[in-house]
This record gives C-alpha cells, sequence and structure tokens, in this order.
C-alpha cells in the first residue's frame, strides 16, 4: 500500500480520525467494559505525547473532539477530560519502549480474559492465528490493576518486539505502526482466543504445520496486511456512525 505525503497537522487528523474510529469498532464488537480499555496513537510532530481516550466516557461517544493528548509526564497538553492512569502507566511504557510503534490497543475482551487464564500462547490452529505466530509473547504474571510505573515498564519488557502480548489473568495488549494495524491485530487477536477456547473446549485440535505457520505470518501478519484488513471496517462505521468524525 503506497504511502501518502501528508502535511503534520493532516497526518495528526487522520491518526486521531482512525483512533476515534476504532473505539467506535472496539464499542461495537463487545471489547468496552466499563472505564477500562484503551487505544492510543503518538502524535507525528511531539513524539513524546499521545492521544487517548477520555476516562469515563463509554467508547460508543468518543468522537475526534473528545480525544485528550497527554505527555509522557502523565500531564494533559489538550483536551477537557481526565486520562485513565492505568491508560497512562501501561501505554506510555510501551511508547518508550517501542519507538516503531505509532498505536497501542488493550482492552478487556471477553476471549481474550478467558485465554489469559491459561498463560499459554495462541498456536497455529487458523490462518487468522498465524499471523501472531512468534510474534506475540506472554506477560506471565498479576498484581492487580496496572497503577505503578514499573509495572506499565515490565509489561513494555515482557511485550518486547512483538506485535501482541496477552497479560496474564488480564487480557491482550496489541502495537502496530498505524492506529489501523494495532486495532486490527486487536480485533483478530480476540477472534483468535474465541477460536481457541472452543477449540480445545472440544479437544484435541490440529496445529497447523510449522512450515506453513511461517508462509502464512508473512502474508497475514505484516503492517500492510493489518492496515489493509482495517479499511473495510473504516468504511463500515463511518457509513453507520459519522458523528465519531465531530
Amino acid at each position: 500500500m503506497a504511502e501518502i505525503n501528508r502535511s503534520i497537522e493532516e497526518e495528526r487528523i487522520h491518526r486521531k480520525e482512525r483512533l476515534a474510529a476504532s473505539f467506535r469498532l472496539f464499542s461495537k464488537f463487545g471489547f468496552d467494559n466499563g472505564v477500562a480499555g484503551h487505544i492510543t496513537v503518538r502524535d507525528p510532530e511531539y513524539h513524546d505525547h499521545f492521544w487517548v481516550n477520555p476516562y469515563r466516557m463509554h467508547f460508543s461517544q468518543i468522537r475526534v473532539s473528545d480525544l485528550v493528548l497527554v505527555n509522557h509526564q502523565g500531564e494533559v497538553v489538550e483536551g477537557n477530560h481526565e486520562v485513565n492512569k492505568a491508560a497512562f502507566v501501561i501505554h506510555s511504557a510501551v511508547h518508550k519502549g517501542r519507538p516503531d510503534a505509532v498505536a497501542a490497543a488493550h482492552a478487556h475482551s471477553t476471549y481474550g480474559q478467558i485465554w489469559s487464564t491459561t498463560g499459554k500462547l495462541l498456536e497455529p490452529l487458523t490462518q487468522d492465528s498465524c499471523a501472531f505466530y512468534k510474534d506475540h509473547s506472554l506477560f506471565d504474571d498479576y498484581t492487580g490493576v496496572v497503577y505503578e510505573k514499573s509495572e506499565g515498564e515490565r509489561i513494555a519488557d515482557a511485550l518486547g518486539k512483538n506485535k501482541a502480548a496477552i497479560l496474564r489473568n488480564h487480557g491482550l495488549l496489541t502495537v502496530g505502526q498505524s492506529v489501523e494495524e494495532a486495532a486490527w491485530w486487536f480485533i483478530l487477536m480476540e477472534r483468535s482466543c474465541r477460536e481457541h477456547v472452543f477449540a480445545h473446549a472440544i479437544g484435541n485440535p490440529i496445529k497447523i504445520d510449522e512450515k506453513y505457520a511461517k508462509i502464512t505470518v508473512e502474508q497475514e501478519g505484516t503492517p500492510a496486511a493489518g492496515k489493509s484488513m482495517f479499511q473495510p471496517l473504516w468504511d463500515r462505521i463511518v457509513a453507520e456512525q459519522p458523528d465519531f468524525l465531530d
């Protein structure tokens, strides 16, 4: 997919629009859960700042104008809302540790939480789950709500250079070179967790051979693939809920 040259302000608007769209999509897919869950995108001009959802605002109501800009000291630079402390602790650590990660997504989705209780990585059971083959990790600990800086740093360390992490007894975390990519990986990972729960409930699922899992991740798991797969969802939400662009 060809890159589009935009001014900084055009790129900022583009990122914020995709961010607001992602919250609406997460709500449609049932990833909302009270005040839990957050998606962030790095500002294109101030790289130590990121845009995030307002604290206590339902995903289904978030508009571009509601987004909050926060710096790595936790100060609100732009916006009229508070920021979820856990969102700041996790995402500031991820953005610091991964300069390539333009966006990050975390939510308490049902099947992601269920699978996280196993303390296991995803297996190459389906074509979709192959997108994460040897490209996701496990944060094998749980100590409560993430309010401490050191805990956010441990999560970022566990993520490493991967596109995603399973946070044991907690949920899923994904990153990408764009909002579109990070959001799509989250959506796909949640679906993969659902497939894993069902497949293991049936018993003894057959794994895809390692040779073909490696081929599939190169087809389904690239940044370009993630961004491309988000496009139909963008078209859908723009048609259904154009008010998010306000």
